[in-house]
């Protein structure tokens, strides 16, 4: 692990290909650094994050694509009626980095909101 600092803290650093994706030990210890977040056979991070209607659910996925222009790195975000399922992984090793792990706790400060606390939405 590269830092210990907050993962919200640190800025996605883009993947230039020919990096090892990390391994099953190493993903475990970053997942232990967020909440909600589940792994999908070792390769991609998965959060579904509910909203009481779709305009707020849209709202939040204008929020992430604004966050991952901003970060160079773009998760899958699959939307519906009161649901945003995010889905991240680097795709040009087609595995998890630490940046991907940077990202999903970046946007579960979006939905906590600016004080860390649950948002109104």
């Amino acid at each position: 692990m590269s830092s210990m600092s907050a993962l919200h803290e640190q800025t996605c650093v883009p993947c230039r290909g020919g990096v090892p994706p990390m391994q099953a030990a190493e993903i475990r210890e970053y997942l232990g650094r967020l909440t909600g977040w589940s792994v999908e056979g070792d390769h991609h991070l998965v959060k579904p994050y509910p909203f009481p209607d779709f305009a707020v659910a849209l709202a939040f996925v204008n929020e992430i694509g604004r966050l991952a222009e901003a970060q160079g790195h773009h998760p899958d975000i699959h939307l519906s009626w009161g649901m945003v399922r995010v889905q991240i992984w680097t795709h040009k090793i087609d595995g998890l980095t630490e940046s991907d792990f940077i990202l999903a706790a970046k946007i579960d400060r979006l939905r906590a909101g600016p004080a860390g606390g649950a948002s109104p939405r």
